[in-house]
C-alpha cells in the first residue's frame, strides 16, 4: 500500500466486537485473565494495550520496519535506546544535535559509565577516526536540529555494520513521509511524535522502530521494565494525527520552501539554512536521501541577537514557542531556548549563535506567513 493508505489503515482494522471504524481508547490499567495461568493477548497496560499496539503497528508500517514502540515522550525514546549501552561502551554522537539529547548524554549516560565523542558526522574520515574497540553505537539526526545539516545515512550505516555498531537516527524533522532511514541501513529509527507525526501540538510522545528481532526484544523489555510506554488516550490522539500525516507534510513542505526562498532574498536576512535550496551545501544529498524537506528550517538575522529579538517580538501569526511540527507556525531562538543545556562555548563552536532563528512553518496560508515575516523584519535594524 502507498503511504497515505497505510497511515489510515495499518494496524487499524475495524474493532471486532462492535465494528468501530476508529480504534477505540482502551482506557484500562489491567485485563481479565481467561483462566488461571491463561492471560489473554493483554494483561497489563504497561506491558501492552490494544490502542497503543494499533499505533505501534502503524508506525512500523510507515517506517518500513517490523516492530514499533510508542513511548511517553521523545526523551523517553532517547532514554530507552540508551539503555542498550552499558558501562564501558563508547558512542559516537554527531556534534550538532537536539539540546535535550545532549543534556541526557552528559548528565545521565556519562554517570552510568557510557563514554562518547561528539563528531562532525558529515566527515566520514572523522567518523572512522573516532571509532574505538569499545564503540557500540553511532547516533545521528538528519536534518540536524537546529542547523539543518544533513548526514549521509547509507554511508554511516555502512561504517556501523563494518564495526559491529548499532546505528540510530532521529527522524523527527523529516517524518517517515519524507525519509526512511531503515531502508538506508539504519538499525533504529527514533521520533519525537510530539512533532509532525501527531502534528497538532496537543500530545508529547516518542517512537522507536526497528527491523531486527533481537533489537526489538531488547527494546520491548526496556519499555515494559522502565515503564516508558505511551498511554492509551495519547496513543489514540497520535493515531488520529497520523491519518493526515502525508497531506500535512506536503503542505508543510510547500509553505516552508516558499518562505525560505522569500527569506533568502530579503536584505535583513544573512543566510537561510534549508536543504531544499540550491544554496544549501548538501542540497544534492537532500535530493538523494529525502523525498521532501518538511516544514522546519533555520536562518540568520542581520543585527545579531538584537535583530533576532526584534523579529521574535514583532511576529503576529508566528508564535514564539519551542517545539515544531504542529499545524500552527512557531518560531524560536535556539541559543536561549531549545539549546540552553549546551554550554555557550559548545553552542558557538558548532554554529548555534545568537542571530540564529528556527522556524516551524505551519499550515496557514503562505501569503499570510510572508506578510507577517515582512512586517516583523521591518522592525529589525541590520
Amino acid at each position: 500500500m502507498h503511504f497515505k493508505t497505510l497511515a489510515i489503515h495499518a494496524g487499524q482494522a475495524p474493532e471486532q466486537n462492535y465494528g468501530a471504524v476508529m480504534t477505540p481508547i482502551y482506557q484500562t490499567s489491567t485485563f481479565a485473565f481467561q483462566d488461571v495461568n491463561q492471560p489473554g493477548p493483554f494483561d497489563y497496560s504497561r506491558s501492552g494495550n490494544p490502542t497503543r499496539k494499533a499505533l505501534e503497528d502503524c508506525l512500523a508500517a510507515l517506517e518500513g520496519g517490523t516492530h514499533g514502540f510508542a513511548l511517553a515522550t521523545g526523551m523517553a525514546a532517547v532514554a530507552t535506546v540508551l539503555e542498550l549501552f552499558k558501562q564501558g561502551d563508547h558512542l559516537i554522537i554527531h556534534d550538532d544535535l537536539y539540546g535535550g539529547t545532549y543534556r541526557y548524554l552528559v548528565s545521565i549516560s556519562s554517570e552510568h559509565g557510557v563514554t562518547f565523542d561528539f563528531v562532525n558526522l558529515r566527515d566520514m574520515d572523522a567518523l572512522r577516526a573516532a571509532i574505538k574497540p569499545n564503540t557500540k553505537g553511532i547516533w545521528t539526526e538528519t536534518p540536524t536540529n537546529p542547523l539543518m545539516n544533513l548526514l549521509d545515512l547509507a554511508a554511516i550505516a555502512g561504517v556501523a555494520r563494518e564495526h559491529g555498531c548499532i546505528s540510530i537516527c532521529d527522524n523527527t524533522f523529516s517524518s517517515p513521509y519524507f525519509q526512511k532511514p531503515l531502508s538506508l541501513g539504519i538499525d533504529i529509527v527514533m521520533h519525537s511524535m510530539t512533532k509532525y507525526i501527531n502534528g497538532h501540538s496537543d500530545v508529547v510522545a516518542g517512537a522507536l522502530i526497528v527491523k531486527d528481532a533481537d533489537l526489538a526484544e531488547q527494546l520491548q523489555f526496556y519499555q515494559k521494565t522502565m515503564g516508558t510506554c505511551l498511554g492509551p488516550f495519547d496513543s489514540y490522539l497520535v493515531l488520529r494525527g497520523i491519518k493526515t500525516l502525508g497531506v500535512r507534510m506536503e503542505e508543510h513542505h510547500r509553505n516552508a520552501l516558499a518562505l525560505a526562498v522569500w527569506l533568502e532574498n530579503h536584505p535583513r536576512i544573512e543566510r537561510v539554512l534549508h536543504p531544499g535550496l540550491a544554496s544549501h551545501p548538501q542540497h544534492d544529498l537532500a535530493q538523494r536521501q529525502m523525498s521532501g524537506y518538511g516544514g522546519t528550517f533555520s536562518f540568520r538575522v542581520k543585527g545579531g541577537q538584537e535583530g533576532a529579538f526584534a523579529l521574535l517580538r514583532n511576529v503576529q501569526v508566528f508564535t514564539l514557542a519551542v517545539s515544531l511540527g504542529g499545524v500552527e507556525s512557531l518560531m524560536e531562538q535556539p541559543w536561549s531556548m531549545t539549546h540552553t543545556s549546551m554550554p555557550e562555548e559548545v553552542r558557538a563552536a558548532i554554529g548555534i549563535t545568537q542571530d540564529l532563528i528556527r522556524v516551524s512553518v505551519g499550515l496557514e496560508h503562505i501569503d499570510d506567513l510572508i506578510a507577517d515575516m515582512e512586517q516583523a523584519l521591518g522592525q529589525v535594524n541590520p
